[in-house]
């Protein structure tokens, strides 16, 4: 059997994580701060918006590519086909 490699172990993965998280959370700008304002909203909330869309895109990744699903879907298959004979 081959060995699955989960995306939990991938260490690129959680430091993606982790640099988006850090980018999520307004610490890095200055109090007080909320101008200029872009469409009504101001431009840390869009930096927010855009880093949480990120954040989102990379776990759709990592569930979508990261993830070996179809091996263990045939290997199930293949138990119940021999078990029913």
């Amino acid at each position: 059997m081959k060995l699955i490699k989960e995306p939990i172990k991938n260490w690129k993965l959680w430091v993606v994580f982790g640099v988006l998280f850090l980018l999520s959370v307004p610490w890095y700008f200055p109090t007080g701060s909320y101008k200029p304002i872009i469409l009504g909203i101001p431009y840390w909330a869009w930096i927010i918006l855009f880093v949480s869309i990120a954040f989102s895109a990379t776990i759709t990744f990592a569930i979508k590519r990261l993830w070996i699903t179809e091996e263990i879907t045939t290997d199930r298959k293949e138990d119940n086909k021999w078990n029913k004979n």
